[in-house]
């Protein structure tokens, strides 16, 4: 059994003397650390595949920071109001992530109340309310974190959107405006165009209100409008 054993040096020897690579230490302390707050608009719904909703399009493409030097996280969730959005999403960014890029997407959800029935004037009034306490909340605890909001397309197919949208955008403007924070005009963006939305094409439903990938990018393209 002794012979096997000068083998088994040569075979270590050999091993120790193939170079091996260092790996550059990660010091994340330095990163720029995004986070999308909102509804299905931030979580790509629609888009196929999801990463070319327009949140991973900003991260993807660079927009506040190079890729590797970037932290990401995508809070977005498909279904979510104004007020879920102020209870559960923020306190996560406070508490939790504490970012240093905020963006938001929020209030569709609100808006297909009246849908359901619900009195335009009240849904957009509370609508109001949860913004300005998001946007406060954020301010007060993260005072150095950029943030930017978007206002919503209009979605002609859907009795009284035309009429509804303008309103709630000048709502997101002028809260938006109260604390200092960039509006993405998503809404002029839209305006005029075709192949944007999923209730344009053949066999949608008529509530079909989300993007398709080029709406998704054309969303992209308004926030970094405003970031850059």
């Amino acid at each position: 059994m002794n012979r096997f054993i000068p083998i088994s040096i040569l075979l270590l020897m050999s091993l120790l003397s193939f170079p091996t690579r260092a790996e550059l230490p990660w010091q994340f302390d330095t990163h720029t650390r995004y986070m999308a707050l909102g509804d299905s608009l931030v979580a790509g719904y629609g888009a196929v595949p999801a990463t070319q909703g327009y949140v991973y399009l900003l991260y993807q493409g660079g927009v506040f920071d190079q890729v590797p030097n970037t932290l990401f996280s995508n809070a977005g969730v498909p279904g979510a109001s104004s007020q879920q959005v102020r209870d559960h999403q923020v306190p996560q960014a406070i508490e939790a992530f504490r970012p240093t890029v905020v963006t938001i997407t929020v209030g569709g959800n609100d808006l297909l109340r009246i849908l359901n029935g619900a009195d335009p004037a009240q849904v957009l009034a509370e609508f109001q309310v949860n913004f300005a306490a998001i946007l406060q909340s954020l301010r007060s605890n993260l005072p150095q974190t950029r943030i930017y909001v978007s206002n919503l397309y209009t979605v002609s197919e859907i009795p009284g959107a035309d009429q509804v949208v303008p309103y709630f955008n000048q709502i997101v403007a002028g809260v938006a405006g109260a604390y200092g924070v960039p509006v993405a005009d998503i809404y002029s963006a839209f305006q005029g165009r075709s192949g944007l939305l999923l209730i344009n094409r053949n066999g949608a439903g008529q509530y079909e209100v989300h993007p398709t990938n080029a709406g998704y990018r054309v969303m992209a393209q308004a926030f970094e409008n405003v970031v850059r």
